[in-house]
């Protein structure tokens, strides 16, 4: 078991899921852990943990999505675990600054959702992503706009959207709700 196995198990283990959804899924991670030494490795093809982030800006109105490539939906920021991810929120952090441009985020203690959703990612096999997400809060403005960004090339386009006004190809199944629980995480937390 590496370091990041370990640390994504512990964290999984402290983590007070929101309701008794979450908590049912954050069960059947640790448990996929339990069975999986490389479940935090995209070379595990039954399935392996990755990390995202939904970004905000400091006040909260507003969303920073990203148009996915393989998906062709606007997603939050994320993807998998490489080898220097310590933490699952170190991976969630570099996630968030390598695709949006930003120069610092602010990631809130724990995660915010679990998700699992069948793809084929990287591996060009079927997989599931077993995706573990906080969210941040981009550093404020001097003239309280919204904070530049920069397009990666992992992303077919990023944008922020404010946050009652998402855009159509929106991924409706899991996207609203992760602002949702984004937002109540960084309105409560201290700052």
């Amino acid at each position: 078991m590496n370091a990041l196995h370990a640390a994504a198990t512990a964290a999984l283990t402290e983590w007070s899921a929101p309701d008794p959804e979450q908590d049912s899924i954050r069960h059947a991670y640790l448990a996929f852990l339990a069975a999986a030494d490389t479940g935090c490795q995209r070379a595990c093809e039954a399935g392996h943990l990755t990390a995202s982030v939904v970004v905000f800006n400091a006040e909260l109105s507003h969303v920073l999505l990203t148009l996915h490539p393989r998906v062709g939906k606007w997603l939050q920021l994320g993807g998998h675990c490489e080898p220097e991810d310590a933490t699952l929120a170190a991976a969630a952090l570099r996630e968030g600054l390598e695709e949006s441009g930003l120069p610092s985020l602010t990631l809130t203690a724990g995660p915010v959702q679990l998700h699992t959703h069948p793809i084929t990612c990287s591996l060009g096999v079927p997989t599931r992503h077993l995706d573990v997400r906080f969210a941040a809060v981009a550093d404020p403005t001097a003239d309280g706009s919204l904070p530049a960004i920069a397009i990666s090339d992992e992303s077919t386009d990023l944008a922020w959207w404010p946050i009652d006004a998402l855009p159509e190809n929106v991924d409706l199944e899991s996207v609203p709700s992760l602002i949702a629980m984004g937002r109540t995480a960084l309105a409560t937390a201290p700052r």
